[in-house]
């Protein structure tokens, strides 16, 4: 029978006990203490998984004295430990030794393992009781999957072999499917608002080996980033990208825009408004135009220029510069984000050039690179990193949806993330 194995990647114990006790309620079989859980709270949380009576999993991820580790996390009352696979024969072997020795388990986690089957292999020899196929949380982001790995890798060994990295409701049924009998999922249950539901919902899939449909907690490919960057805010992105990519000094005409397109770039003078209107013509449905336009006393953008946009199909305009008609733009509901608003406008000289490298609001913009806007301003995302940022604001975005849900049970921001115990030393 499949097992569903709830890694508990968190940091704080107090959040991965109350999760871990929403989950079995939910039909979890094993509790495994993620590798940032066991370096923030230390073997103790091991402890304290312990007392729901469930197997636990101590993903220790050992890399080096393997008999040392495995002999601590055994004593701490783990079930099984999780040893690398790219560590040592000799380091695999002390492990699997100690474990014999204390009535436990190992797992090789073959995460970074270039013959991952050959691996397999040899580590079964060794006495391993199960092999996991792991793709990274990082790796995920940028749209690997495990599954096709976990088909080769059960042609190899007759041992149970583990399978993680984004798994679903969609997507456990697959899992099983190509030869896997313990499903490990982090994300899809630790980060849902209803951690039992989510829970029981996978179980289902696993049962039943029929996909549940989900929204939430998918990774999205390369065809599906507009999808993506409609679910998430410009402060999730942000947040993402590590604080970069905002516009500065950039803002939205009137509240309620979600903007999201590829760029087409324009670069002129102040009040020039030539290219600016040109690119219109030049743009393809879809496009947000993205115009370098000086100083802004003069604009370059108006009302029939908007007119004109709307009738392309473009999904907005960005202007580091000025624009005018501002209260009849905001009628057509088109997004439209300036530096200034201006009564005057200057003349259609022609300098300039359209699809070329622009600085907007102090970001570097190229052609096909990701815009998206909304109340709280603009972001540029680089157009060769644009899945992988998708799918982290989306991880931004779940964590903080479950977050919310513990303040909302009776918490604080402060107390949920226990900021004290994490303050700069």
């Amino acid at each position: 029978m499949a097992i569903l194995q709830v890694a508990l990647d968190l940091v704080n114990a107090h959040r991965a006990i109350q999760i871990a006790k929403e989950a079995i309620e939910g039909g979890a079989d094993w509790l495994e203490a993620g590798t940032p859980l066991i370096k923030c709270e230390g073997l103790e949380i091991v402890r304290m998984l312990k007392k729901f009576r469930k197997k636990v999993v101590a993903d220790m991820k050992t890399m080096d004295v393997g008999s040392l580790e495995v002999e601590v996390a055994s004593k701490a009352g783990a079930d099984v430990i999780c040893i690398l696979g790219v560590a040592s024969n000799e380091t695999i072997r002390e492990g699997i030794k100690a474990a014999k020795r204390y009535g436990t388990e190992i797992m090789i986690d073959l995460m970074g393992v270039k013959d991952a089957p050959e691996r397999a292999k040899e580590v079964e020899k060794m006495g391993a009781d199960y092999v996991c196929i792991h793709v990274s949380i990082d790796e995920q982001m940028t749209g690997e999957k495990p599954f096709e790995m976990v088909k080769e890798v059960s042609k190899a060994v007759s041992i149970p072999i583990a399978v993680a990295g984004g798994i679903n409701s969609e997507t456990a049924p697959l899992a099983l499917k190509n030869g896997a009998e313990i499903v490990i999922v982090g994300g899809a249950i630790i980060k849902a608002e209803n951690v039992t539901e989510a829970t029981r919902k996978i179980k289902e899939a696993i049962e039943k080996r029929i996909s549940v449909e989900t929204e939430l907690f998918k990774k999205y490919g390369k065809e599906e980033i507009h999808k993506a960057f409609q679910k998430v805010s410009t402060s999730n992105i942000c947040d993402a990208m590590h604080n970069r990519g905002a516009m500065r000094d950039i803002f939205p005409l009137k509240k309620g825009y979600h903007m999201v397109g590829k760029a087409l770039t324009v670069k002129t003078m102040d009040g020039d408004w030539a290219k600016s209107v040109e690119a219109i013509d030049a743009a393809k449905k879809g496009n947000v135009l993205v115009i370098n336009a000086g100083e802004g006393k003069q604009a370059v953008w108006g009302e029939l220029a908007t007119w004109s946009a709307i009738k392309k199909g473009l999904a907005g305009v960005v202007i580091d510069g000025g624009v005018r008609d501002s209260q009849e733009i905001i009628k057509t509901d088109m997004p439209v984000f300036a530096k200034k608003i201006v009564p005057e406008a200057g003349e259609a000289k022609g300098y300039g050039e359209i699809g070329c490298e622009i600085i907007c609001g102090g970001q570097r913009v190229r052609n096909g690179d990701w815009i998206i806007g909304d109340d709280n301003g603009v972001v540029v995302v680089p157009k060769e990193e644009a899945q992988e940022i998708a799918n982290r604001a989306l991880n931004v975005h779940e964590r903080e949806n479950r977050i919310r849900e513990e303040i909302k049970r009776g918490s604080s921001l402060g107390k949920v993330l226990m900021l004290e115990k994490w303050e700069k030393v």
